[in-house]
């Protein structure tokens, strides 16, 4: 009988929410978070990963939306992808596109941090110390300011993974400093979860082997039959 095996290749702030819940004998690789600053090498970086582990897997589960278009032209030779049919991670933070959309309707300019972002991202508000070290304080301010004049919300996403005491108090007090309204809002973590138990419905794109993703492909729903050859029976989620 042939084992079925499947892999993990997320972005480091995605994976921090997935390793509660995978298995201890399931392969991942975390890409790092600095290659969405240029949508065309995350996505040849994805390319390399899948090439790399195509031949030896079934199944390769992305931690990723769509990313700026970085998932659009991938393509696995010898075994399928599994993608949640999101704009990006935020929308996996909060347990699906529909929740997303959601808070979008209720304040469009909004910042939104979880534990993982707040320990690898590369954010604006990291890049304010560099810029008073560049330009002093004056200067960083007024950069800061047109960076951020869309945005009059920061939100926290508690995802429940962690103690959120220290990663909370870090984004109250970037609120402050930034003039942001802070709101923390409950995350969920049902997307993962159907993820990595074989559980794609409407809210993943499932890539057969050889297939190359187009923004139809990712955006329009379509009727599928697969029977998923993964499923490590972690428990369900219910949103809240």
């Amino acid at each position: 009988m042939q084992t079925t095996r499947t892999k993990v290749i997320a972005c480091a702030t995605v994976i921090e929410e997935m390793l509660p819940y995978l298995p201890p004998n399931i392969e991942y690789e975390v890409l790092d978070f600095g290659l969405h600053l240029s949508p065309t090498n995350l996505r040849q970086r994805l390319q390399e990963a899948i090439d790399a582990s195509s031949s030896q897997f079934n199944t390769i589960l992305l931690g990723y939306g769509l990313c700026s278009m970085a998932v659009i032209g991938l393509k696995a030779t010898n075994c399928r992808l599994v993608i949640p049919r999101t704009d990006d991670c935020i929308a996996i933070f909060l347990g699906s596109q529909k929740a997303y959309r959601e808070q979008a309707h209720k304040e469009i300019g909004t910042y939104y941090l979880t534990k993982g972002w707040i320990e690898v991202a590369d954010t604006p508000f990291d890049e304010y110390e560099r810029l008073i070290s560049q330009y002093g304080v004056e200067r960083a301010d007024r950069i800061m300011h047109a960076m951020l004049k869309n945005y009059t919300r920061l939100v926290y996403i508690d995802t429940g993974n962690s103690d959120k005491s220290q990663y909370v108090a870090y984004a109250r007090k970037v609120a402050e400093q930034f003039h942001l309204r802070f709101e923390e809002i409950k995350g969920s973590n049902e997307l993962i979860i159907k993820m990595l138990n074989g559980d794609w419905d409407d809210d993943f794109l499932v890539v057969e082997p050889g297939h190359t993703i187009s923004y139809l492909d990712f955006k329009l729903l379509k009727p599928k039959n697969i029977s998923a050859d993964v499923h490590f029976n972690i428990p369900k989620v219910t949103a809240e």
